[in-house]
């Protein structure tokens, strides 16, 4: 596994993704407004998380919930999740 860039990301958080890199999902952004990002999922969940990251409308990106980070590309971003239980 090559070593991504890695953008406000804590040392923990790369440790538990690459621990655990079946929990990746896949997703489409479907808004940006702030530091919020929105992702469908490929499997249809929504998760709404707080980031860095500016990827574009409509751009893949790859969520991991337990590490709480998103990728962008060949860069890791931390990602606070705002999803409400």
């Amino acid at each position: 596994m090559s070593d991504r860039t890695q953008t406000d990301v804590l040392a923990i958080q790369s440790v538990v993704a690459k621990a655990s890199p079946s929990a990746w999902r896949d997703g489409l952004v479907v808004s940006r407004h702030g530091d919020r990002l929105t992702v469908t999922l490929l499997d249809g969940h929504v998760v709404v998380m707080s980031t860095i990251a500016s990827p574009a409308l409509g751009e893949p990106v790859a969520v991991h919930p337990v590490a709480g980070l998103v990728a962008l590309g060949g860069t890791w971003f931390s990602a606070r999740s705002l999803d409400q239980a």
